[in-house]
């Protein structure tokens, strides 16, 4: 979308139903389905630029083709990783991402500091993510989750204390698979 002055507006509300899971499955969400037609916020410099800025990294990344282009082949591999499991060739791409950056440790006036750093800025978004994937797999990889519903395609993270947690919304797909067995169950007893 274009202003008048036709500079690219780059002040849009984040559109996607689930924001602020970790870095890694807030990038698998930027594409969703809405009334079951595909969405992808990372079809454009401006949708990346929406993503950056809901990450928090807008200021430390542009929003240009480079970076879209990195974000967008990170994300397939994040994608590939969470939904078909750790192949060889997943497993490679992902490392492929994390070997364009490191973090580099300091100790700064507020005690230690950690500072990432990548060999093409455009990485940094992508490398954040991918470090981010690392983390939540260490820490616990049952937790990361797919939607149960059928025609959802978001992940999230699932910080239940029982780790039971089913549905990216409850109040979304948690309902909509709530009304469908109800309208089964009602035209099953007729």
């Amino acid at each position: 979308m274009q202003p008048e002055d036709g500079l690219p507006q780059r002040d849009a509300a984040d559109p996607r139903p689930l924001v602020g899971e970790p870095l890694c499955l807030d990038l698998l969400n930027t594409r969703w389905a809405e009334d079951g037609v595909p969405r992808d916020l990372l079809d454009s410099a401006d949708g990346l630029a929406v993503w950056l800025r809901s990450a928090g990294l807008d200021g430390r990344a542009a929003a240009d083709r480079a970076t879209l282009d990195a974000a967008l082949r990170t994300r397939d591999v994040l994608l590939a990783l969470v939904d078909g499991g750790p192949s060889p060739e997943a497993v490679d791409a992902l490392n492929h991402v994390l070997e364009r950056g490191a973090l580099h440790y300091r100790f700064g006036s507020g005690g230690p500091e950690n500072h990432p750093r990548t060999d093409d800025p455009a990485w940094l978004p992508s490398w954040l993510a991918a470090a981010d994937y690392l983390r939540l797999v260490a820490e616990s990889p049952d937790r990361v989750k797919a939607c149960a519903h059928p025609n959802c395609v978001l992940h999230f993270h699932d910080t239940t204390k029982n780790g039971t947690r089913r549905w990216c919304s409850m109040a979304v797909c948690g309902n909509r698979a709530k009304a469908a067995r109800h309208y089964e169950r009602a035209k099953t007893e007729r």
